[in-house]
């Protein structure tokens, strides 16, 4: 996800600017300067560090998201073992059931009675020594009994303690989408205070970013896995900026890279932050195509290096996915997949 602006003019055009120098000058020339004729640098420094932060909450609502897949995989596979552990269970009980009734209705008499009343002593001999086996193995079959119960309690323990935290995830997407919606209404609503040929001159700013291909210096990926991925992001130039979204239709700047690599048979992290660690980390001046730029130190925002000091990265709502100088945030971090 990138909710940053370039470090190059922030859009508004010279035009605009020597407007509102004119107006500047002359609210002073009368005395006073009226606040709608204030130089507006301010507000579109608010409107960019509300897009940082809602950049950042987005990872983090992309690691709850993330969270709560895993979480939600974990009980349904603790669910399915739990039920074929009752299943188990539930027969392991209709055999010793089974074996009780016929001990008990073979086993009635005292040993030595039985013995004294029967009318075949060695046939008597032979049904004691095939109880005596059938209680060996009723022994056996309790003793699994009961190891089977323990595991299916602490199966169940386990599950409730999986469900409790999915639920704490779920919480936490929720605020973490909360975040990131009011940071975007306030940034838009931030925008729409500015005069017209500001807000204008900014949202221009915001698409200005090269679709078309630049000069890339012939730059060529190391290997066919770097290639596919460089060649679905190049794919991806154009689409829309779209917070917490893996695309194909939208991209956030981390989904932009789960997808684009995911073309390639490569399954990446989910944020910008474990993508800064899913692989090898070298220097910029040796970055090649299909590298991931991590930027800041937090790793809220991440591109992908496609040559000549180029990247092509997800950068805000409002502005496409584009091509932009490898530089145009602090911070950078090379990480070769």
């Amino acid at each position: 996800m990138g909710f940053h602006r370039r470090l190059v003019p922030s859009g508004f055009d010279r035009g605009a600017s020597a407007a509102l120098c004119v107006l500047s000058a002359t609210a002073a020339a009368l005395g006073a300067v009226p606040a709608s004729a204030v130089p507006h640098d301010d507000t579109r420094a608010e409107v960019d560090r509300l897009y940082e932060q809602a950049e950042q909450a987005t990872e983090a609502y992309n690691k709850a998201d993330e969270r709560a897949d895993a979480l939600r995989k974990q009980v349904s596979t603790a669910q399915d073992r739990i039920a074929r552990q009752q299943e188990r269970i539930n027969s392991m009980r209709e055999a010793l059931g089974s074996l009780a009734g016929a001990q008990y209705r073979a086993g009635g008499l005292d040993p030595s009675l039985a013995l004294l009343f029967s009318d075949d002593p060695d046939d008597y001999l032979d049904k004691a020594a095939a109880l005596d086996r059938i209680s060996a193995h009723q022994a056996g079959e309790l003793k699994d009994l009961q190891e089977a119960m323990r595991e299916l309690t602490q199966d169940r323990v386990e599950a409730a303690g999986q469900l409790s935290e999915l639920e704490k995830s779920r919480k936490a997407v929720a605020t973490h989408k909360r975040t990131v919606e009011k940071k975007l209404a306030k940034a838009r609503q931030l925008l729409n205070s500015l005069p017209s040929a500001e807000r204008a001159a900014y949202d221009r700013a915001s698409r200005s970013g090269r679709s078309d291909m630049p000069d890339l210096g012939g730059a060529v990926p190391p290997n066919a896995r770097a290639g596919a991925a460089v060649a679905a992001a190049r794919g991806a130039l154009g689409k829309p900026y779209v917070w917490g979204s893996t695309g194909p239709s939208g991209f956030d700047c981390s989904g932009l890279m789960v997808w684009s690599y995911r073309q390639a048979g490569v399954s990446l992290p989910r944020t910008s932050q474990a993508q800064r660690h899913a692989g090898r980390q070298v220097p910029l001046s040796q970055a090649q195509p299909g590298d991931l730029v991590t930027y800041r130190s937090d790793a809220s925002h991440v591109g992908m290096y496609v040559g000549n000091g180029q990247v092509i990265h997800a950068p805000y709502p409002g502005a496409p996915v584009r091509y932009d100088p490898v530089g145009m945030m602090p911070g950078a971090t090379v990480t070769r997949v």
